[in-house]
């Protein structure tokens, strides 16, 4: 499936939508039935925030971050966020009506930690209620967040496996939530390790143009970009160039790292000694 999620506010650009869409059959990706744009149509994450209403789950939240970040104790160590704690729920019942205010939806999480069963990492165990506490479904711009909104995709659109980073992982503990509140089965997930730069941190602009954009406007093939990923997936003996298809009769599960990868300044040069100019 492809989905395009541009929910994310004024952080959404544009051109991003067809840039994503190129990049993706450049490799030879592509997918069934039609591209999901979350932004053409809010009614199903409305229909969503109805019944969550319905069964007493969701309130209004007027409070902003800084009256969060004044109030509540320190971040979580992995996510940096602040527990929003249950004795901050509204005793007013009328605040768990979903009437499309601007204003901020939380989710009701109770307490006890559960298990997300990842096919990379094994069984995890996460406790959002003492990680995160009652966190943000809908947001006061009028549109679902990120969680609720992958959530009501994947339901509607039938997903039952979802490939993603590590970084997300914390966010599975808040969407099995979700699935057990709309009482659908859980995707299976694999939480892949993140690529890094030389210095350990999250590759990113301060490790150099390291977009795919800009491996292919440097002459770059695409099968030699897929080579480095076969390579880092623990495909032996890849060779200089491998298709998307290749890359998917050759790929084993039992292969793949667990810890992070690290991008050296010896696989930047590699891909560039493939440029065809």
């Amino acid at each position: 499936m492809l989905r395009i999620e541009d929910l994310d506010g004024p952080r959404i650009k544009a051109e991003a939508t067809n840039q994503t869409i190129d990049i993706l059959q450049w490799l030879g990706l592509d997918w069934d039935g039609p591209i999901l744009t979350q932004s053409d149509d809010l009614s199903a994450y409305e229909s969503a925030m109805e019944y969550l209403a319905s069964r007493g789950l969701v309130y209004q939240c007027d409070l902003t971050r800084r009256q969060i970040e004044a109030a509540a104790s320190a971040p979580h160590e992995s996510t940096g966020e602040r527990r929003y704690p249950p004795e901050w729920r509204p005793a007013d019942p009328t605040r768990y009506r979903f009437d499309r205010t601007q204003t901020n939806y939380r989710l009701t999480v109770d307490a006890g930690s559960l298990v997300i069963h990842d096919e990379v990492l094994g069984p995890v165990a996460v406790d959002p209620g003492r990680e995160v506490g009652d966190f943000v479904v809908w947001t006061k711009r009028g549109t679902p967040s990120y969680q609720l909104a992958v959530v009501v995709d994947d339901i509607r659109q039938g997903v039952t496996q979802v490939v993603r980073g590590q970084d997300l992982l914390t966010s599975a503990g808040r969407q099995a939530l979700l699935y057990r509140a709309f009482e659908a089965p859980q995707p299976r997930w694999w939480h892949l390790p993140l690529v890094l730069g030389p210095d350990g941190r999250r590759l990113a602009k301060r490790h150099g143009d390291s977009r795919l954009a800009t491996y292919r406007h440097a002459g770059v093939p695409a099968e030699r970009v897929i080579a480095l990923i076969a390579k880092w997936s623990g495909i032996p003996d890849a060779g200089d160039t491998l298709s998307a298809s290749e890359f998917a009769c050759q790929f084993d599960q039992d292969t793949l790292p667990t810890d992070p990868v690290v991008m050296t300044e010896e696989d930047h040069l590699w891909l560039l000694a493939a440029a065809q100019r």
